[in-house]
């Protein structure tokens, strides 16, 4: 059977891939993303290209040491109206970032690279659009309040497999683009590469 690496260090990736039964081992990468970001930013690229080349970025550092494994780098951007956000670094970095995204519609855009002996054999982008309620500050207290730390590691500062689904009014996408990971598409790769039985 087919080694398999994640390049991640998100628990909720790999808590995608260990539900649906998939086997595998983490190795989390050095990357700059916040440099990475930055300067692709200046460059004028779109959030896709940005969750693209991170996503390849982390796979391919892990594959270098690795060259017989596949190995797969996952990443995600989230824009709303010109303005990227990332994981809030605490709860009140969290409480900005959903006061700027309440009532609005914003996007999601996440992306799984997958790479063999430093080369990327396989890709594929998603997107997802989410509209969030014009929920009240009550509501927002009381929210971090009961997520607590879970706010900072996803990007938005929202939950939408747990609580933070009452932040939205709307969602367009799949499910698991939203987690962080297009994931159906995923595991048909790992079937056709002997990691999964077909």
């Amino acid at each position: 059977m087919t080694q398999l690496i994640l390049a991640s260090g998100s628990r909720t990736r790999q808590k995608m891939l260990a539900d649906a039964g998939v086997p595998f081992t983490v190795e989390v990468p050095r990357v700059d993303e916040d440099g990475v970001k930055a300067g692709m930013k200046n460059e004028g690229a779109k959030p896709g290209d940005v969750a693209e080349a991170l996503a390849e970025l982390k796979a391919t550092r892990v594959s270098r040491k690795h060259p017989e494994a596949l190995v797969v780098g996952a990443d995600q951007m989230l824009a709303c109206e010109g303005l990227w956000y990332d994981k809030p670094h605490d709860i009140e970095a969290a409480r900005a970032q959903l006061h700027g995204l309440r009532g609005r519609t914003h996007e999601l855009v996440s992306c799984a690279v997958v790479v063999q002996g430093g080369k990327r054999i396989w890709h594929h982008i998603d997107s997802a659009k989410l509209t969030m309620r014009p929920f009240s500050e009550d509501f927002l207290s009381e929210y971090l309040e009961k997520v607590g730390e879970d706010a900072t590691h996803s990007v938005g500062g929202y939950q939408i497999e747990g609580l933070g689904a009452q932040l939205f009014t709307h969602v367009r996408g799949d499910y698991f683009t939203i987690l962080g990971m297009p994931l159906l598409p995923l595991l048909d790769v790992l079937r056709n590469h002997g990691v999964l039985t077909p």
